[in-house]
């Protein structure tokens, strides 16, 4: 058990909520989040991060280069802008915890040959797509994107302006993820020359032991050098990753790590409950088990993160993320236009998202497509002149309407029938009359309320959304048992 169990804990974020309303509204709209251990410990099962819908395990390779192509084409009678996602696969070492799309490799060479095959896959994608279409988000990511060079991280942006329309740094949201011993004072003056203007870090812990036991080490003093350099060069958002449940956290030493942090005050922060799946990772297998804090200690330091983040006037925004109450997710959220797609919560829902380089998602028009997953496999594709996409969907009418539904209470935490009816045409309480019923319990629980004009996701039920969502997710039952999903806490 807990060292302070309390059923109902309340982290309290300020909120001047009304007393009454209905839940379609969100005019009681209550932004605390409570944490209930029993609840918790009820609704602690597998399943979807949500990121998607359908999740990624729907993918078919019926969905070709060919298909993708057409959808790329049919794209520009829309219009709109668009979004570019990177992946840059290498790391120099693998830190055990990672489930991420990596090449553990000290060779950097192995760069320049990617690099190369990045800048063909640019070029076919572009052809795909009217000129006049502005990037207005763009995002590299990992492995390591600072493994790079600073000559090559100034050659792929250059090529990536050939070839698409970037929007200027005012309305452009320029993204990178750095790992601290990866990066220094010079690195961070390039990435925001080249147009950077936010950027990720990975922390994860400063306790030297945890650092040990997940072959990451990494000083307090490398992370605070890159962050105080990001800010002396004008980044606009700064975010900190953080990983509960590692091998030798207790709440007390996650604790500390936390105060620092909250010391710094980046932007937003990301606290990811880490999720022990070695038959599926193989770097986790060099993790040992017996390490690994019981699940008690995990909901413990998950609680005292809840409260002190939120003592300290951090919103959680949902799915492990908190921000400040000014940040821009925050206010996308207040204002009903926040977003969720592959990259996390997201302030541009409007934008076709193209996947450049090995395992990368886009998701353009109603389909998603992904690239090949092997370096050798995406090379040949690149070298013949081929899209390297090898599998995704296209979303029917009965999809679109339920990622419509999850995505309005992923990110905000309630739902409006009448707005879904009259978007979709249907009548809501005829068409998830199945999803509804599931949804009993967790009212009799106090996970949220429904009336006739909606939902509404309650203090309690604000860490238990994914099982709220999987209410609405026509494929969980046949999947159930089935896929590896993460738990929900």
């Amino acid at each position: 058990m807990l060292d302070h169990p309390q059923s109902a804990a309340a982290a309290a974020a300020p909120t001047n909520a009304a007393e009454t309303g209905s839940a379609a509204t969100g005019s009681t709209q209550d932004q605390r989040t409570v944490f209930d251990l029993a609840l918790i410990q009820r609704y602690d099962q597998s399943g979807p991060r949500y990121t998607s819908y359908p999740t990624a395990v729907e993918f078919d390779p019926a969905f070709d280069a060919d298909r993708y192509a057409e959808v790329c084409r049919a794209s520009n009678a829309g219009g709109g802008p668009l979004s570019l996602y990177f992946h840059i696969p290498f790391c120099d070492t693998v830190c055990f915890y990672c489930a991420c799309n990596k090449i553990a490799t000290k060779d950097r060479t192995r760069a320049q040959p990617y690099l190369e095959r990045v800048y063909k896959e640019l070029e076919l994608q572009s052809a795909l797509f009217d000129n006049d279409r502005v990037v207005e988000q763009l995002h590299w990511g990992g492995g390591t994107p600072t493994f790079i060079s600073h000559a090559q991280m100034r050659e792929l942006m250059a090529q990536t302006r050939k070839h698409f329309k970037l929007a200027d740094d005012d309305r452009g949201e320029f993204s990178i993820e750095i790992d601290p011993r990866e990066a220094n004072a010079d690195t961070i003056a390039l990435l925001r020359e080249i147009g950077f203007n936010r950027m990720s870090l990975g922390v994860q812990d400063f306790d030297p032991k945890v650092q040990k036991a997940v072959n990451r080490i990494q000083s307090e003093e490398e992370t605070m050098a890159v962050l105080q350099a990001a800010r002396e060069q004008g980044f606009r958002s700064i975010s900190i990753d953080l990983i509960y449940g590692l091998p030798h956290q207790t709440a007390d030493s996650f604790m500390q790590t936390l105060e620092r942090i909250i010391e710094v005050g980046p932007d937003r922060l990301s606290v990811f409950n880490y999720a022990h799946l070695p038959s599926r990772f193989m770097p986790q297998r060099r993790i040992a088990e017996p390490d690994l804090p019981p699940p008690e200690v995990k909901l413990e330091i998950l609680q005292s993160t809840i409260e002190r983040l939120t003592s300290a006037g951090w919103l959680y925004i949902g799915m492990d993320h908190f921000a400040r109450p000014d940040d821009e997710l925050a206010l996308a959220q207040r204002d009903g236009t926040l977003y969720r797609n592959f990259q996390g919560y997201s302030t541009h829902a409007d934008c076709d998202l193209i996947g450049i380089g090995v395992t990368s998602i886009g998701m353009v028009g109603n389909t998603y497509g992904q690239n090949r997953r092997e370096l050798d496999e995406y090379y040949a594709d690149i070298d013949a002149g081929r899209l390297p996409v090898f599998r995704g969907i296209e979303l029917n009418r009965d999809d679109l309407i339920r990622r419509d539904v999850i995505t309005r209470l992923i990110c905000h935490f309630r739902l409006d029938f009448g707005d879904v009816e009259r978007r979709w045409d249907i009548r809501f309480g005829d068409y998830f009359a199945t999803s509804l019923s599931k949804l009993d319990g967790m009212v009799k629980d106090g996970l949220l309320e429904i009336d006739a004009g909606g939902i509404r996701v309650l203090p309690k039920g604000r860490l238990l959304i994914r099982n709220i969502c999987m209410a609405f997710d026509a494929y969980m039952e046949a999947k159930q048992g089935k896929v590896g999903f993460s738990k929900v806490i």
